[in-house]
């Protein structure tokens, strides 16, 4: 959600065309803050919700944790000013390649613009994460990403990099090009299961190459000065623990903001943390087994 600004823009056009390109960089944007973010402390516990009310920004957001195996998040989002509803289900399947793990997006996310009565739909692209043995971690992602207007034909090109910027093109101009570029990229998955380390890539800025008459959609954001230190966030991302007073009574005690294990973390206190997840995780499993002996099935909230 840290990109709405793109979704303000789609309503504000009358071209659906233009309307298309803002909803795909908007789609693209929100995969780009998984960059360098190699390390994920918590896992959401079955029935933890999370919601946020940005006014500044121009939207809403409640999102819970509906299933526990396999992980399933729902999520749905709005605008304040009853402009977009966007919804849908976040649910990776896992394959291990050994020295790999390879997260494939099976949720389907979909985008309301209401004003405009169009609907819009796409899944996110696979992300790999590699040396899980040996080395240096790092993500890696790829695939295509299919953003369908159910009420239009194909009529731009899009490309870029997940994790750098987006641009748009006629479609004629993207084919010549593709047929102009005679450069193969190396196959970057090694399924195998040695122990090499495989190359981390160097960070770096403009490594698109530009097909003339494109058109820039968006770019990412640098990262702020300390985001190293804070498991490689974006400001937005930094911002979403914070708990403020003048929540208190306003969100269920089932906000993941009141786990004690996360409030622990953000204190600084990692060994009370760990203990506390430890004993979260485990209380989540034997609730688990329970269930499953008395047939019991679980309610969303």
């Amino acid at each position: 959600m840290e990109h709405t600004y793109l979704l303000q823009q789609a309503n504000a056009t009358q071209d659906s065309i233009e309307r298309m390109k803002c909803v795909a960089a908007f789609a693209v944007s929100a995969v780009a803050s998984q960059w360098e973010r190699t390390g994920k402390p918590f896992n959401p516990l079955l029935g933890e919700t999370y919601e946020l009310v940005r006014e500044d920004l121009g939207f809403r957001l409640i999102s819970e944790q509906v299933s526990h195996h396999p992980p399933i998040s729902a999520f749905h989002a709005e605008g304040l000013q009853q402009d977009f509803v966007f919804h849908g289900s976040i649910y990776p399947k896992l394959k291990f390649w050994g020295k790999s793990v390879e997260a494939e997006p099976k949720g389907i996310i979909t985008l309301e613009l209401l004003k405009h009565k169009e609907s819009y739909t796409w899944t996110n692209p696979t992300c790999c994460v590699h040396n899980i043995i040996v080395g240096q971690l790092w993500i890696e992602q790829y695939g295509n990403m299919e953003i369908t207007n159910h009420s239009k034909k194909k009529l731009c090109s899009l490309y870029g990099k997940w994790t750098e910027c987006m641009y748009v093109v006629e479609p004629a101009a993207f084919e010549a090009h593709k047929k102009s570029d005679k450069k193969t990229p190396e196959e970057k998955k090694n399924k195998s299961g040695g122990e090499e380390q495989e190359e981390v890539p160097s960070p770096s800025t403009d490594t698109v190459q530009m097909i003339p008459g494109s058109q820039l959609l968006w770019r990412i954001a640098p990262r702020p000065p300390n985001s190293t230190q804070m498991y490689s966030f974006t400001s937005f991302a930094m911002q979403l623990n914070e708990l403020h007073k003048d929540m208190e009574g306003l969100i269920p005690p089932t906000d993941c903001r009141l786990r004690p294990d996360i409030r622990a973390m953000e204190n600084g206190d990692i060994d009370h943390a760990s203990e506390e997840k430890k004993r979260l995780e485990e209380k989540q499993r034997a609730s688990r087994k329970n269930r499953s002996k008395s047939d019991e099935e679980w309610k969303t909230k």
